[in-house]
């Protein structure tokens, strides 16, 4: 798999290091939100990241016109990072939705959006699509639901299998209808879709909503360290920046680790003050990268 940076860019410096020899990358979608979204990859590479993530860029378009897909390359390819994970199209994150896949009436746009987002993926390089499983709905029963969301899943993997790239299944926390709330949840559709043939579907660990939803961190990373295939974090409460909350983030890495897990963590957090001054807990002598 090759990806869109041009031979000229100088490369970009290394990844900052997490604990026990994990990376992190940024999360372009809640950082450096001080920026239009394509200036984002640049600010990500010029504060020290040679890798990034993103939720669908278009929020409203689950395919959007070449125009704006080549936008996008381009952006992520002069900033001479890689785009390494990139959510399906779930609708409006910020507004009412987290997701369509499991949603009669969404379902067709998440089939629309698949080989759009592959397509994007097999030029950027990314590795693992986020397939946001979709609130409960009137119209239809939990068991429709949950047998549409385990057709759709199954129907990303085989294309991002193509590719190489995993999907992931994650639990989430708020006030949305979203069914997976806990680890327990979330691995049981991906044990599900996983019998089915979709060998290709791991775990989306996301420390800060298995806390926000009060499950047991510990035991979550005990029991699902083999199905975790991406790893998120902001502290809680509140999901800002590490140390701006009550969470031991780097004993859970670290513990992550211990279990064999030697993925990407995504710093998905929302800055408690600037992007770039919230990044300075990176600088602390145990957050320094050696290489």
């Amino acid at each position: 798999m090759t990806t869109n940076q041009p031979s000229g860019t100088p490369a970009a410096p290394a990844a900052p290091a997490a604990p026990a020899g994990l990376r992190y990358l940024a999360n372009c979608s809640m950082l450096f939100t001080e920026l239009p979204l394509l200036e984002r990859p640049q600010a990500a590479r010029d504060a020290g990241f040679d890798t990034i993530e993103l939720w669908w860029p278009w929020p409203e378009q689950p395919v959007p016109g070449d125009r704006e897909v080549e936008e996008l390359v381009r952006a992520v390819g002069d900033a001479g990072v890689r785009l390494a994970g990139l959510n399906f199209f779930a609708g409006d994150l910020a507004g009412p939705d987290c997701g369509v896949l499991s949603i009669p009436s969404g379902v067709k746009q998440f089939r629309d959006n698949i080989d759009v987002a592959v397509g994007i993926g097999e030029r950027l390089g990314v590795s693992a699509f986020n397939a946001l499983y979709g609130n409960r709905v009137s119209d239809s029963t939990p068991a429709e639901q949950d047998a549409l969301g385990r057709e759709s899943i199954i129907a990303a993997a085989h294309a991002a299998d193509g590719i190489g790239a995993t999907v992931l299944v994650e639990a989430v926390s708020g006030p949305k209808p979203y069914p997976l709330r806990t680890a327990a949840d979330a691995v049981t559709v991906v044990d599900d879709v996983r019998a089915a043939g979709a060998h290709n579907v791991g775990f989306l660990l996301d420390l800060f909503h298995l806390a926000n939803n009060g499950d047991d961190l510990d035991s979550a990373v005990t029991a699902y360290a083999d199905r975790v295939a991406h790893v998120q974090v902001a502290d809680w409460p509140g999901r800002g920046e590490p140390g701006s909350g009550r969470l031991d983030l780097d004993r859970h890495l670290e513990a992550l680790a211990d279990h064999g897990y030697t993925g990407w963590v995504g710093l998905e957090y929302t800055p408690t003050t600037s992007t770039a001054e919230s990044l300075t807990w990176l600088t602390a002598p145990a957050h320094q990268t050696s290489h």
